[in-house]
């Protein structure tokens, strides 16, 4: 290697390392403040809230400050209802059909603050939004639609995209009976036609009335129906294992030909000891049930028998029950 050229390469590296500074040191993003809010392929994030009925429960909503440094500044984070995204959410995904659209959350079933306090020093804090859920018919699709205001005499920056500034908390209350059944057991078939094959559900979503109580749609009908309000079914639970099925709309012609049971096993999972595996099976489900609204004028008979199982996934690693659920 020649003189000339080494004397290049060294003045070379004078110069690039002349322009470095140390960058570690300084702070390499801005420090835009976000929800935590992860959202599903339905363009929400869904939230557990455990149902109490009068009494309310606290969901602890995240907000985080972004950053490669520890936030320096106490900071008072602005939040506000945001109606209008979920209008725009509403009409993007589902255009004319007005029954799948989500529901503003009533006022009634939530309390939230109108600022969020994050102290310096710290990158996080907590939201807490109670809801009290009483008597909240879960036929529609409840969603508490939050985002951070952004204001130049706030003393913070918002985060610039949607699905952090803002969070559309879709509204799942559940107790110790509700979720999403498998529903391969439970056989629908029409009146005058038992010999031919059953309907049969892959799963059967049930939806939280009260403490003890839960309902799914009868026979085949799902979320999917316009109508599907008329065919709510009740199952109530006792404490002594037994499971009491009900309908309140007298045009569906409900009909119970056996009183229900319902037993609970748990077993842990082989991979995973902490986890516990916990089984609900409803036994002798047996009731018959009119469709007076698919074709005009015309009653369509089902007769459904069968069971149902829920399986839920406890985390016992987490001391609060309500938290151990992995949903």
């Amino acid at each position: 290697m020649n003189k000339p050229f080494i004397l290049f390469l060294s003045l070379t590296l004078l110069l690039i390392g002349s322009s470095c500074n140390d960058e570690w040191t300084e702070e390499q993003f801005e420090n835009y403040i976000s929800f935590k809010a992860p959202i599903t392929n339905q363009g929400v994030s869904d939230i557990y809230v455990r149902y109490k009925g009068d009494e309310k429960t606290t969901f602890q909503q995240p907000l985080i400050v972004s950053g490669s440094k520890t936030n320096a500044q106490d900071i008072t984070v602005h939040v506000a209802i945001d109606s209008d995204t979920l209008n725009v959410l509403n009409y993007e995904r589902f255009q004319s059909r007005e029954d799948f659209y989500y529901k503003e959350l009533n006022s009634e079933y939530y309390t939230m603050p109108s600022t969020v306090e994050i102290k310096a020093g710290e990158d996080t804090s907590l939201m807490a939004i109670d809801f009290t859920l009483k008597d909240i018919d879960m036929v529609d699709k409840w969603v508490l639609p939050i985002t951070i205001e952004d204001d130049p005499s706030y003393g913070y920056v918002a985060n610039p995209r949607k699905h952090y500034r803002k969070a559309l908390l879709r509204i799942n209350p559940f107790n110790d009976y509700s979720g999403t059944y498998s529903g391969t057991a439970l056989k629908t078939v029409m009146e005058g036609y038992e010999n031919e094959t059953p309907l049969v559900k892959a799963e059967i979503k049930s939806y939280v009335v009260n403490e003890n109580t839960i309902f799914f749609y009868a026979g085949n009908i799902d979320d999917e129906r316009q109508d599907r309000q008329n065919y709510k079914i009740y199952a109530t639970f006792d404490e002594t294992g037994g499971v009491t099925f009900s309908a309140d709309n007298p045009d569906m012609n409900f009909q119970l030909n056996k009183d229900a049971s319902y037993t609970i096993s748990e077993q842990a999972d082989d991979i995973r000891p902490y986890l516990l595996h916990r089984y609900l099976t409803i036994n002798n489900i047996d009731y018959e049930f009119s469709d007076y609204t698919l074709v005009p004028n015309v009653n369509i008979n089902y007769k459904v028998s069968g069971s149902l199982i829920l399986e839920r996934q406890l985390n016992t690693q987490i001391p609060d029950e309500d938290q151990q659920i992995e949903w």
